[in-house]
C-alpha cells in the first residue's frame, strides 16, 4: 500500500466518521428539543390548579403504595425471624 492510497483511505474514513457523528449530534439535538418542549408543557400545565392537584395526588398515592410495600416486607421479615 502506497502513501497515496493510505491517505485516500484515511480521509475516506474521516469523512464517514464525520457523517456518522453529525447524525448522532442531530439525534441528540432533536432529543433535547423534545425534552425541553415537554418540560415547558409540564410547567405550563402545573399552573392550572386541577392539573397540579392531580399530579400531587398521584405522587402521594405512589408514596403510600411504596410505604405499604416496605411495611409488608418488614412484617414478612419479622415473621421469618420469629419462626
Amino acid at each position: 500500500m502506497g502513501i497515496k492510497s493510505f491517505f485516500k483511505n484515511a480521509f475516506k474514513d474521516m469523512k464517514e466518521d464525520a457523517k456518522a457523528q453529525h447524525e448522532v449530534d442531530k439525534a441528540n439535538l432533536n432529543a433535547v428539543k423534545a425534552e425541553s418542549k415537554a418540560n415547558w408543557e409540564e410547567a405550563k400545565a402545573m399552573g392550572k390548579p386541577e392539573t397540579r392537584k392531580a399530579v400531587m395526588q398521584a405522587q402521594r398515592d405512589e408514596q403510600i403504595a411504596e410505604a405499604q410495600k416496605r411495611q409488608a416486607e418488614a412484617e414478612a421479615r419479622t415473621k421469618a425471624v420469629k419462626k
